[in-house]
């Protein structure tokens, strides 16, 4: 029976919704299925991986070299707690992407990455070239299981669970050439883009940085998550950490805003999951009405601030 141990991200306050739908992934492989909450001062963020559906226990390690979420750190005490697992989930995020490969690499197997669906407790299937064909991935035999769960393709687990939780020691210390500096969030209040129910996205056709405030205004009246397209990011309107797509980030929102975004396939790769696509083009024919499920088309400067006026009234 496989044992899964899945690695909590969170802020230090709030457990990353990422989290749960790593325990989905962990209920699709079957077996015990345990949370390690890795920080300091991490009480209420334990409490609330507890809550989480089918979870067992509740691993709380606090430690001040764990508080900041450096991999370098994370990675060594969770390859210690690893020792009693025959698979190590993390989410698919820019922070499990930066961990879970170090876990793997310090346990000396390869990592599986983005698992989308499960067949078995060694068998899984994810995507490649940008989505359009889905491979088979199976580990060896024995060999202790590492892998990311692709957030875009699983549903959060419930919070009706009831798991208890079990404080422990750290058994690690502060790795010598890594330490935290500092961490500046771009999005202010925002919701994470890559874990927010709404999303609105942006694209080269507001012209501007400046311009670009128009986007943040709609989804700051939405409480939505803030996007782009690559162009838009390489044209200077926004941070390349806000980029949507098959070089940016997969996101899988309840309703998707696409604005003055044409719809190029590197784009739609990283919303082709999205409940609800909406997109706003003044070009009838393009590429991303072809996904939208709503299509408006028009000049976008006076669509914005109609849907901002629909949304205070």
């Amino acid at each position: 029976m496989s044992r899964i141990l899945i690695i909590a991200e969170h802020d230090g306050k709030s457990l990353n919704a990422s989290t749960a739908k790593v325990v989905s992934c962990a209920q699709a492989i079957g077996g015990d299925i345990d949370i390690a909450v890795l920080g300091d001062g991490i009480d209420s963020v334990a409490s609330q991986a507890a809550s989480l559906e089918s979870v067992t226990t509740v691993i709380a390690v606090n430690a001040a070299h764990l508080a900041a979420p450096l991999a370098a750190n994370w990675a060594a005490e969770a390859l210690h707690l690893a020792a009693e697992y025959s698979h190590v989930l993390g989410p698919s995020t820019t922070m499990g992407r930066d961990l879970m490969p170090r876990i793997a690499a310090l346990a000396g197997v390869n990592q599986v990455s983005d698992i989308m669906a499960v067949n078995g407790p060694t068998s899984f299937k994810r995507p490649i070239y940008a989505g359009n064909a889905i491979i088979e991935v199976k580990t060896a035999a024995g060999a202790k299981v590492i892998a990311t769960a692709r957030v875009a393709s699983w549903k959060s687990a419930a919070d009706t669970g009831s798991a208890r939780i079990e404080q422990r020691a750290a058994s690690s210390t502060a790795a010598p050439h890594t330490r935290y500096i500092g961490l500046t969030a771009g999005g202010g209040e925002r919701p994470d883009l890559q874990s927010a129910s709404r999303v609105v996205s942006g694209g080269r056709a507001l012209g501007s940085e400046e311009n670009f405030k128009l986007i943040y205004s709609l989804a700051d009246k939405m409480g939505a998550g803030v996007g782009a397209s690559r162009a838009a990011v390489d044209a200077g309107y926004c941070p390349n950490d806000m980029q949507v797509g098959q070089t940016g980030k997969i996101i899988a929102p309840d309703l998707y805003l696409a604005i003055g975004i044409s719809g190029a396939i590197q784009h739609v790769t990283g919303i082709k999951d999205a409940g609800t696509i909406v997109a706003v083009n003044k070009d009838s024919e393009a590429p991303i009405f072809e996904i939208a499920d709503i299509g408006l088309t028009g000049d976008l400067f006076s669509i914005i601030p109609e849907l901002e006026k629909l949304l205070h009234d």
